[in-house]
């Protein structure tokens, strides 16, 4: 290794401050490549009812959420990591 070492960027294309967003289930302040994305909200799966309701009066809204890494290991959003030793055997 050379002496002045450059270590290479691949959350973002630009160097510098990373964009922040707050844990929509603990208010944590997270870089944005950290967090894990859900989205949440309301929608019609009975398809008799759908027919009867007109689309034009329902809202069917759904939001993002943003979870940091140990909100979503607690809400089952994504499962812990594994090391490259045991995943070896199953691939």
């Amino acid at each position: 290794m050379s002496a002045p070492y450059r270590r290479g960027y691949s959350h973002t294309k630009s160097k510098g401050h990373e964009s922040t967003v707050t844990c929509s289930y603990c208010g944590k302040s997270v870089p944005r490549w950290k967090t894990f994305t859900t989205y949440k909200g309301f929608r019609i799966t009975d398809p008799v009812l759908r027919k009867q309701i007109d689309p034009r009066f329902t809202s069917t809204f759904s939001r993002k959420f943003y979870a940091c890494p140990s909100c979503a290991r607690y809400r089952g959003i994504v499962q812990a990591g594994r090391s490259r030793k045991t995943r070896r055997g199953t691939e």
